[in-house]
């Protein structure tokens, strides 16, 4: 299909019967116009379908009103939640983002920003990342940016309680009588799994509960990782009644794996997992979880990031963990 054509000022201002300055001054409304021209070219600007080129007005002005957003992996169902979020928070503003995907590479989070800065973006907001620190807080001197997901001291972070998270969920493990507790932890080079399962370590510890190496496993976030690591489990013949699992896609793959074994959720095994993902409500059985506000959080940090362009303190706030039961964890028999 054929790229429209691009209407320019010089015809609306034919049509409108004006002069270019005075179509520029309507659209950028940097100068008063009489009523009537000022109509006349709202007339042709509708009639003529115009729709501006914001990176060229961003050269001009100096200002894009573009924000860039960094994430981590586009597909992910909890990162589109946040994406989502971001979205609703910028709609009723002058922003417009635009997204670069880091694919929790630090070469390739660095390619994504150096091209968020060549466009001009007034803004950043970055999506965990695996960019050291002082290159975060390099650019954070010049272009306003949040941090979501990581504990940084020189950028504005917003953060989850991750650690709190993972003490939950096992700690509601161990009350339903569950001593032998599996962990599938997600890539550790996070900072996020990484608190999730200190987490998980000192629910285990002030239960007087001693932590087995041999029930951890480090996964990757996605399914195929918990469907694996439960074969692994299995296959090494350990010995356990439940599984905490560092997010809600490893728990679809470690309950797939049950099933091909013929173990039952939860009457031989619970499982729980962590984010609270929409399909978790819709799992069989519904997947207990700890939610992740995932559109709040997008939705804070393009306010956070907002309140920064504007020049106001930040306002930062950790969101708090809560536990959602539903039927995949069973008191232990």
């Amino acid at each position: 299909m054929a790229e429209p054509k691009r209407v320019t000022i010089t015809e609306i201002a034919a049509a409108a019967g004006v002069s270019i300055s005075t179509v520029s001054r309507v659209l950028r409304g940097s100068a008063p116009v009489a009523e009537d021209k000022r109509q006349a070219v709202l007339a042709a600007v509708k009639a003529l379908d115009y729709r501006p080129n914001i990176f060229a007005q961003g050269l001009a002005s100096g200002e894009s009103r573009i924000v860039g957003v960094v994430t981590q992996n586009v597909s992910s169902p909890f990162y589109d939640a946040i994406l989502r979020g971001v979205l609703q928070g910028l709609e009723a503003g002058p922003y417009s983002p635009l997204f670069a995907d880091g694919y929790w590479q630090a070469p390739r989070e660095r390619q994504a920003l150096q091209l968020l800065l060549e466009h001009r973006v007034e803004g950043l907001i970055v999506l965990g990342g695996a960019s050291p620190e002082e290159e975060l807080a390099a650019i954070a001197e010049t272009t306003p940016l949040v941090l979501v997901g990581r504990n940084a001291e020189a950028v504005p972070c917003l953060r989850f309680d991750d650690f709190r998270g993972g003490y939950l969920a096992t700690q509601y493990l161990i009350q339903c009588g569950h001593r032998r507790i599996a962990h599938i932890a997600g890539l550790l080079s996070h900072e996020d799994a990484v608190c999730r399962r200190e987490g998980y370590q000192r629910a285990l510890a002030d239960a007087e509960l001693e932590a087995d190496p041999d029930l951890e496993i480090e996964g990757d976030f996605t399914e195929a990782s918990g469907l694996l690591a439960v074969g692994m489990l299995l296959g090494q013949q350990r010995t356990f009644s439940a599984i905490f699992c560092g997010n809600d896609q490893m728990a679809y793959g470690a309950r797939l794996a049950l099933f091909r074994h013929g173990l039952r959720v939860p009457d031989d095994v619970s499982v729980i997992g962590f984010d609270d993902q929409p399909l978790s409500a819709f799992t069989t059985p519904p997947l207990t979880t700890v939610r992740q506000p995932a559109m709040a959080i997008g939705l804070e940090a393009a306010q956070v990031l907002l309140r920064l362009l504007d020049g106001e303190d930040p306002n930062l706030k950790t969101f708090a963990a809560e536990l959602v039961v539903r039927e995949s964890v069973a008191r232990l028999r």
